[in-house]
């Protein structure tokens, strides 16, 4: 599940015509940044969510060769993530699924992040898995993390007025289970992540390489400094 449905209020003035999954980042949109790893990862189908300036992103995406692309149609109404993945469930089936996020992505280490999390997936053990990236290395990171990490992998949610090592990188494997017992029509995912936690069935896997959250305008900039680092 890939989403890309949100309003991108954070990146006006750009979003006012552009959707934000179709934001520029050195030369590319940033949702192909997350479709372009599905699809290395070896994901075969993803299904993308839009509302805001739907016809852009609908436009973009016929010109995708792979992954193969469904569209969840939420025109009438933002549903938030959570209510996002309900209306899709019927599309994502009973198996536990990716969840990717469009307003950040990473440079790659030296092995696929996201199959360093399907071999990680524990179901016995796991209701979600989130990749977590370092909170001070991170790019464009304004917040003071979200989680820190037990030694067998469990998250646990920040404390307040703590600073966390971790920040959720909005990149995640999950159970259906946890949407579909959801009664909301709109409705967050982070009371089901910290839900999860609490209950000791939220884990992580920490990135290898680097994240890049483009959140802002001026987040763009900092990104492509970062990519440009990145291959000197």
């Amino acid at each position: 599940m890939v989403f890309a449905a949100g309003l991108g209020t954070r990146m006006r003035p750009i979003t006012e015509a552009t959707p934000k999954p179709l934001v520029r980042v050195a030369g590319r949109a940033l949702m192909d940044y997350t479709l372009d790893a599905l699809a290395c990862a070896g994901v075969e189908t993803a299904v993308v969510n839009v509302h805001w300036l739907a016809d852009q992103i609908e436009a973009h995406l016929r010109a995708r060769k792979a992954p193969r692309v469904l569209v969840s149609d939420e025109r009438a109404k933002l549903l938030d993530q959570g209510g996002g993945l309900r209306k899709a469930l019927p599309h994502l089936g009973d198996a536990p699924f990716f969840i990717c996020n469009t307003d950040a992505f990473w440079v790659e280490g030296p092995h696929s992040n996201l199959q360093r999390m399907a071999q990680a997936w524990d179901p016995e053990a796991m209701d979600a898995l989130l990749l977590v990236a370092p909170t001070a290395t991170s790019v464009g990171v304004d917040w003071p993390g979200d989680f820190t990490m037990e030694p067998d992998g469990r998250l646990v949610k920040r404390e307040e007025r703590r600073v966390a090592p971790f920040v959720y990188s909005g990149v995640g494997i999950l159970k259906p289970e946890l949407i579909a017992r959801e009664s909301a029509e709109a409705f967050r995912l982070a009371p089901i992540f910290f839900d999860a936690a609490a209950r000791g069935r939220l884990h992580g896997l920490r990135l290898d390489g680097v994240w890049l959250h483009v959140g802002t305008p001026d987040a763009i900039g900092e990104a492509e400094r970062a990519i440009q680092r990145s291959v000197l």
